[in-house]
């Protein structure tokens, strides 16, 4: 590795370690959005710091920047992902419920891995859920765990005193806590190659339905409406509109409230028009062949979970700009979803399986790691999880934030998965450590996986010593990865009845593949509208993709084998910036990096 892409990443795990001054981050983060505007780096103290903080000075911002910058909501190729995760981007509170704090240690766990320690920290989750919320505390020691860790009511957090203080030690899998979870669409193959955790976030009574129905063998749909997807009911109709608004006018504003959970519901026609909007729309999608996609044509409609933000008469607005087109033909509706988990999360502890050799592929046992299911606003940080079958899972989750977590031990199938209609969730700063023991004949490796209609979810600042981004068809659409380094060894899934790999506005920018191996790395060739933007030089391997559209994809490709050389270097981190500047031009963007300036010499002098 060259010398530039090295002092590159130091500068990244610097600002994730907190070694860059607030003011040196603060004011790169204003040159970004004066960047945005003006198409040039400015002048003064933001760009020095601009300067010292991507090695190697000041650097004019892509074209494919500057023509966001101006149409951030409906850019053809790049998804605006500004808002993704927890509370619209914001961080984890620090306090959470009515101020209760229960100790496991009070409630009989045992910090020296003597006795199961699940029944213990699960009363004491349950106490801080009768009382509103609170935080569970797992201090310092080594924790056994003979069954799941359930948080199923909102604004609980467990806390352990750090990733490296905290273990809690599984002994048991899912296939032994709850039974043998066969697939809905048939053959022999274990859910639990996809699903749950053992750490699982998730609404009581939805965790209670799932599990039910898998001890019956009755084989549910996971997501937001329920396992026959009928626990809804119809809040208003919706007028047209159009991908990017924030504000749309519904018939009936009697069930909605400022600050209320709502579903937006899109049904697709016989034409299958809506899964052809998903893929850009235009003429490969419309001469694809839909009908025989079985899979991929369960998955709609499409849900989307979404906080309201005010209502005013008829016109409701909503807390991010809709991800589609809003259609007479599609039926769109507001509607009810299942009670989701909110406010919740886990944080500071290490979850290591016993060590067990990785099952067969899609044969997993469930040795599962963190599971968020049915949760909005939930989040997770400073996570590791070590010899798990698969690592942390968004199953129909939406608006999440997994920030400083890690894969290790002995190789996963899918250490992250992403798939049920899972949405704008963000997951940042993680890494994915190489395995510790070969990988066994018949298994799999995947990496950060994304399925099943799921959208406008982010992968940033990430480190994958193995695995590869791995689109698992089910048309997932407008998702990002961005500033990650990743040693390309996996190989991407998918069942042929899923559909395609892509839909619109997938975006890939500034990543470095260490080994140059292609392999959904490179994507103008094969994801329609989409950008390619500051990878590394890739040849193909065996397994070689080709597009599943026709005729002109209308892709973008920028800054090919120059991954150091793309301004700004993280899609996300912009977004958020550019998100806070105000409108109207270079005048206003160098008010604003003179006023940051002043508000981080005031942090600094604090």
């Amino acid at each position: 590795m060259d010398e530039r892409r090295l002092g590159f990443m130091a500068i990244g795990y610097m600002a994730i370690e907190g070694n860059i001054s607030r003011r040196g981050l603060l004011a790169g983060a204003v040159a970004v959005a004066a960047t945005a505007v003006t198409g040039t780096t400015g002048s003064g103290p933001a760009a020095a710091a601009e300067g010292r903080a991507t090695v190697g000075g000041s650097r004019a911002a892509t074209p494919l920047w500057r023509e966001f910058a101006a149409a951030p909501f409906t850019h053809p190729q790049i998804p605006y992902i500004g808002r993704a995760g927890y509370r619209s981007g914001s961080r984890p509170p620090r306090r959470t419920g009515r101020g209760f704090v229960a100790d496991v240690r009070h409630y009989g766990a045992k910090p020296d891995g003597s006795t199961d320690a699940a029944p213990a920290i699960n009363r004491a989750i349950a106490a801080a859920g009768e009382r509103g919320g609170g935080t569970v505390l797992i201090p310092e020691g080594t924790y056994r765990i003979d069954d799941i860790i359930r948080i199923g009511h909102s604004d609980v957090v467990v806390r352990g005193a750090g990733s490296g203080r905290t273990k809690l030690y599984a002994t048991r899998n899912l296939t032994e806590l709850i039974g043998v979870y066969g697939s809905r669409y048939g053959g022999d193959k274990s859910s639990w190659s996809w699903a749950g955790g053992l750490i699982w976030l998730c609404p009581t009574d939805r965790w209670t339905s799932l599990t039910d129905a898998i001890r019956v063998k009755s084989w549910p749909f996971e997501g937001w409406t329920g396992n026959r997807r009928d626990e809804w009911r119809t809040l208003t109709a919706v007028a047209p509109a159009r991908r990017g608004d924030r504000s749309i006018t519904v018939r009936d504003t009697t069930g909605l409230r400022h600050g209320g959970l709502v579903l937006l519901r899109l049904a697709d026609d016989a034409g299958h028009t809506l899964l052809e909007h998903m893929a850009g729309g235009g003429p490969g999608p419309e001469a694809y062949h839909w009908d025989d996609k079985t899979k991929l044509t369960s998955y709609v409609p499409y849900e989307w979970p979404v906080r309201v933000t005010s209502v005013h008469g008829h016109r409701v607005t909503l807390e991010r700009p809709l991800p589609l087109d809003v259609r007479p033909e599609w039926d769109p509706r507001l509607t009810t979803l299942v009670t989701p988990l909110t406010g919740s999360g886990v944080e500071g502890l290490t979850l290591e399986a016993v060590e067990t050799p990785q099952s067969p592929h899609l044969l997993d046992k469930g040795y599962n790691g963190v599971a968020f299911q049915c949760a909005y606003d939930c989040w997770a940080d400073d996570i590791t999880v070590r010899h798990v079958d698969n690592g942390f899972g968004l199953i129909a989750a939406s608006a999440c934030t997994l920030r400083r977590t890690k894969v290790a031990g002995r190789g996963s199938h899918h250490p992250y998965y992403c798939r049920e209609g899972s949405h704008d969730n963000l997951i940042e700063d993680f890494t994915i450590e190489r395995r510790t023991v070969p990988a066994p004949a018949g298994t799999q490796l995947h990496g950060i996986n994304v399925e099943g209609l799921s959208s406008h979810n982010v992968w940033s600042r990430g480190v994958m010593e193995m695995g590869t981004f791995d689109s698992h068809r089910g048309m997932p659409f407008a998702n990002v990865r961005t500033d990650i380094t990743v040693d390309n060894n996996g190989r991407h899934g998918g069942d042929a009845s899923a559909g395609p790999l892509f839909g619109a506005r997938f975006t890939h920018w500034n990543i470095r593949v260490t080994n140059g191996r292609a392999g959904l790395m490179r994507i103008d060739g094969l994801a329609p509208y989409s950008a390619t933007v500051g990878i590394s030089e890739v040849t193909e391997f065996d397994q070689i993709d080709v597009p599943d559209f026709t005729g002109d994809l209308h892709t973008r490709l920028e800054a090919y084998g120059t991954p150091e050389a793309v301004w700004p270097p993280n899609l996300h981190d912009a977004q958020r910036a550019l998100a806070l500047r105000p409108a109207g031009g270079g005048r206003r963007a160098q008010s604003l990096v003179r006023s940051a300036d002043s508000t981080s010499a005031r942090a600094d002098s604090s």
